[in-house]
């Protein structure tokens, strides 16, 4: 799959002809005289093969970072700002929030255009408040299936739940022409969304996940039809130039992307992003060409190929590789020999060892005996060994759902969902009759069933050393578990359908508030957020009651306490926040990892003076 290891000089001479021979035979003739400097380009992978591209069918990760920069939502956030800064995107200002929160009006900016399309018959199609109620009343339309319709269920648009229940009983095509309170136009350029109960942060799940809610357009969904998953247009800085499925991505600048220009306010005591700010705002972006992105699922040879030359850029380095490449957090000699560079920060994440499918009857339930076997084997499961061994302490325990940075978290707070008791584990399961009676060394159900814990995990090696630390612990307290393997979309696909009953993953934030960990459990977003497919009234009544107070103590005391409930209840095993060490070819520059921002492409700068500089070493 890849050559040998060149010297470093070679290596990068290889990597400049091909990038140079590419540039020249796709220009005229008349300009390959200007084509001296081949254009800018940030080779990537990612561990886990795309979906596809149509933000209503989407909620996996890597889907998303692709189509934030295609699609755009009203608002982003401040690239280098920290704490985190909120600012218009395709809106000209802030929401306009009535005093109960009830109400959010935005003003469309005027003279945005959607990139180019044959959709399009010809003709420029200008972004308006139009686009956006057509784009979220997707979301509401059965025929989709949109994962992220459980976060404007929850804000209770008015109206738009009963046109859905309608397009449901009469089995009919959704009725998008039918105007609702919830969300419509005013005028070309004014969209308002109305609320039937109070949601003070609304506009933020907006941003949950910037992509999700972007706009789309009614004549290229139209156009394509149920191949709507490949063929994304939206009004971003980049468009989808090449697709090999599980393969190969590629995105092109946007030849009608309007002037915007780099604009941020880093703080004062972080002189890297003082230093970036100063070199690029004012700049137009995006300020490279193209983002080349491979699907590459084995940790090693994505790190073979950072090193080789054939990625600029490495996110999220490993944890294997942790001792060598940064030995005590700091970049090792011989990276830092040859210009590499580094940025670490922490995720705002949260590691599920395991989700336990509520639906399944070995597993779910909220009976003694039920919640007893969960605790147990939460209580079974080494985190610690998790974090030191697997991922080599580049993550740090949770307590709790909520993860660090946003709203709610509690540094200070102490749980027992980190602790690692096979003693007191043994005890519980011996207590609810989860017993040996056959002396097979394995423990049956309290009616005597066998008891098979099935674990639903992939082929790649961070899920095996996964996997060999769940079959270890397991075996330590009596449970037998058997594993599945299958890769990561079609685990997600059976996870959404309550299908599997064990799965290890993770839930990354789209926004500062940790209300979007909270709704992992929420039942009504069962099959959606909530694939534990948890669903307890006290918790239910808890998580409306936060989601509509304004930020303040009382809020974070009903976050604990709703956060406790799942620690008891254990609908998932709660195991780390990870935190990211992210390198770059010196040739990279402006980057500073943003957790709520995925296409930072926009924000950095591809040098090739530099590059060229490095031939010569």
């Amino acid at each position: 799959m890849f050559p040998p290891l060149l010297p470093r000089a070679r290596r990068l001479a290889a990597v400049a002809a091909l990038s140079a021979v590419a540039a020249i035979a796709a220009q005229p003739a008349a300009a390959q005289s200007a084509a001296a400097t081949p254009p800018k380009v940030l080779r990537y992978a990612f561990p886990v093969a795309e979906t596809g591209f149509d933000p209503a069918q989407l909620s996996d990760l890597y889907s998303r970072t692709l189509i934030s920069g295609i699609f755009e939502s009203l608002l982003t956030f401040d690239y280098l700002a920290r704490p985190f800064k909120m600012k218009p995107l395709t809106a000209e200002a802030m929401p306009e929030i009535s005093p109960d929160f009830r109400q959010f009006t935005f003003r469309i900016r005027p003279g945005i255009y959607f990139a180019d399309d044959p959709a399009f018959k010809g003709q420029k199609h200008e972004l308006t408040a139009h686009d956006y109620v057509y784009s979220i009343k997707r979301h509401y339309d059965p025929k989709w299936k949109s994962p992220n319709l459980y976060l404007l269920e929850n804000a209770k648009l008015i109206g738009l739940t009963e046109l859905r229940k309608a397009a449901v009983d009469s089995k009919k095509p959704f009725p998008y022409d039918t105007p609702v309170e919830g969300v419509k136009a005013l005028d070309r350029y004014t969209l308002q969304f109305n609320l039937a109960e109070p949601s003070p942060r609304f506009h933020q799940q907006l941003l949950t996940d910037s992509s999700a809610f972007g706009a789309v357009a009614r004549p290229v969904v139209e156009f394509y039809g149920d191949k709507i998953m490949e063929h994304p247009v939206g009004t971003g800085p980049f468009k989808l130039a090449e697709w090999r499925r599980s393969s190969r991505i590629v995105l092109a600048k946007n030849p009608d992307f309007r002037d915007m220009r780099y604009e941020s306010e880093p703080p004062a005591d972080d002189p890297v992003s003082q230093e970036i700010a100063k070199k690029h705002n004012g700049r137009r972006l995006p300020m490279i060409d193209r983002v080349e992105v491979a699907i590459i699922e084995e940790t090693q040879p994505r790190w073979l190929s950072f090193l080789n030359g054939q990625s600029d850029f490495l996110e999220r380095l490993p944890a294997e590789f942790s001792e060598i490449a940064i030995p005590n957090n700091e970049l090792a000699p011989n990276l830092r020999k040859q210009g590499i560079k580094m940025d670490r920060a922490p995720l705002v994440d949260i590691t599920l060892a395991s989700l336990f499918n509520h639906d399944n009857p070995v597993v779910g339930g909220y009976t003694p005996d039920k919640v007893a076997l969960r605790r147990a084997i939460s209580l079974a499961y080494n985190s610690a060994d998790e974090i030191r061994l697997i991922r080599k302490n580049q993550a740090v325990p949770a307590q709790t759902a909520i993860a660090p940075w946003t709203f709610g978290y509690q540094p200070d707070l102490k749980t027992s969902m980190s602790d690692y008791d096979p003693a007191r584990a043994k005890a519980l399961l011996d207590m609810y009759g989860y017993l040996d009676r056959n002396g097979d060394g394995w423990r049956e159900m309290p009616d005597g069933s066998p008891l098979v814990l099935e674990y639903a995990t992939q082929p790649d090696q961070l899920s095996r050393q996964l996997v060999e630390l769940w079959d270890k612990n397991m075996k330590a307290v009596g449970l037998k578990m058997v594993f599945k393997a299958a890769k990561w979309p079609e685990n997600l696909k059976a996870s959404r359908a309550g299908k599997l009953m064990m799965w290890g993953v993770a839930w990354s934030a789209g926004s500062p508030d940790g209300d979007t960990f909270l709704a992992l459990a929420y039942g009504p977003n069962k099959g959606q957020a909530n694939h534990a497919r948890f669903d307890l009234p006290a918790f239910n009544e808890l998580y409306i009651k936060q989601n509509k107070m304004p930020d303040g103590p009382e809020r974070v005391a009903v976050m604990e306490e709703a956060s406790k409930l799942m620690v008891a209840y254990v609908p998932y095993k709660l195991s780390s926040h990870r935190i990211a060490t992210d390198l770059m070819q010196p040739w990279v520059y402006g980057y500073r990892r943003n957790p709520f921002i995925r296409e930072f492409w926009k924000y950095i700068d591809v040098d090739t003076t530099i590059q060229q500089q490095q031939l010569k070493k």
